[in-house]
């Protein structure tokens, strides 16, 4: 028996009870302040998982006077026989590969220079931070004049006599500027969750570090890296599930082309939902981007997994 129970069992009646409508009361608070949540996550989330579930195995249309009936796996028969779900998949899997290690890694190289104690770190903490908030629509609508034929960027490669070429509107090089953007915009949100990472090392462990003679190197792959475990576990599964739910970016510039060298998995589905009113069908896509990013998120959970625990 706890010394909190042995109180509250010695305690008079009158105290126990009081005690008690104490503890019922702040249950009662508790629970009334989860509401609005659990109510937001029924509405917003269950259901609508649900409901792609049921969906998926109809012929829904998004306005029909035809009442939706069940074809079975004709939608995910007819999706995997589409060449243009091939060609978003790749794209998808594509810009994940480029985006997860070279986002983080310029991520975390931006918050070790940002770190150091010198002059002026708030200011370039602000200057990096500054593209995360704002609107992803004003950021694509930006860069999409910054990447025309006679746009800024063409024009400053003109000046060391590098003609540019038309960014969006050649495959080669659609799905690659559209990284670079993307890059460019979520990097500062990533560089602020490595420096709270960084700033929870002690620094005791530095010093004790450098007596040994350690070089700076040697203090990042033994002290740093260690210490940021958790860190980049966290980093890593929310910059690939951002990575696969591409969308914004290519609705704005490209719409997916030319030639589907821009499409997604995410924009295929609104596409088709929306603007084909392919309801059902939309939903099987869903369902399968569904699948991928949680067997991908359960692959790197387990991947980097705590091992020291689990022994």
């Amino acid at each position: 028996m706890s010394v909190v129970e042995a109180a509250e069992h010695t305690a008079p009646p009158v105290a126990r009870g009081r005690s008690h409508k104490r503890n019922k009361r702040s249950t009662s608070v508790a629970l009334a302040m989860l509401v609005p949540a659990a109510v937001l996550m029924v509405v917003f989330l269950i259901i609508p998982i649900f409901l792609t579930f049921g969906l998926a195995f109809t012929n829904a249309r998004l306005i029909s006077p035809v009442p939706a009936r069940f074809v079975g796996l004709d939608n995910f028969v007819r999706l995997f026989e589409n060449e243009t779900f091939w060609r978003s998949l790749l794209n998808t899997v594509v810009f994940t590969i480029v985006i997860v290690p070279v986002q983080s890694g310029l991520a975390l190289g931006l918050a070790l220079l940002v770190n150091a104690k010198v002059r002026g770190t708030n200011f370039f903490r602000t200057v990096y931070f500054l593209p995360v908030v704002t609107s992803m629509v004003v950021v694509s609508m930006l860069w999409l004049f910054m990447y025309q034929p006679d746009g800024l960027i063409n024009v400053l490669l003109a000046k060391v006599g590098i003609t540019g070429p038309d960014w969006l509107g050649d495959p080669n090089t659609a799905l690659f500027a559209i990284i670079v953007l993307s890059i460019w915009q979520a990097v500062g949100f990533h560089m602020v969750i490595w420096l709270s990472g960084l700033q929870t090392i002690p620094g005791e462990l530095y010093e004790a570090a450098s007596i040994d003679g350690a070089s700076k190197w040697q203090q990042f792959a033994h002290v740093t890296w260690p210490g940021l475990r958790q860190t980049s576990i966290f980093i890593l599964i929310t910059i690939t599930i951002a990575a696969f739910s591409l969308f914004t970016q290519v609705n704005i510039m490209t719409q997916g082309g030319p030639l589907d060298s821009t499409s997604t998995l995410v924009y295929m589905a609104v596409f088709t939902g929306f603007q084909q009113q392919q309801t059902g069908y939309a939903a099987a896509i869903s369902l399968v981007f569904f699948a991928l990013v949680l067997t991908v998120s359960l692959i790197q959970r387990y991947l980097t997994r705590d091992k020291e625990a689990i022994r």
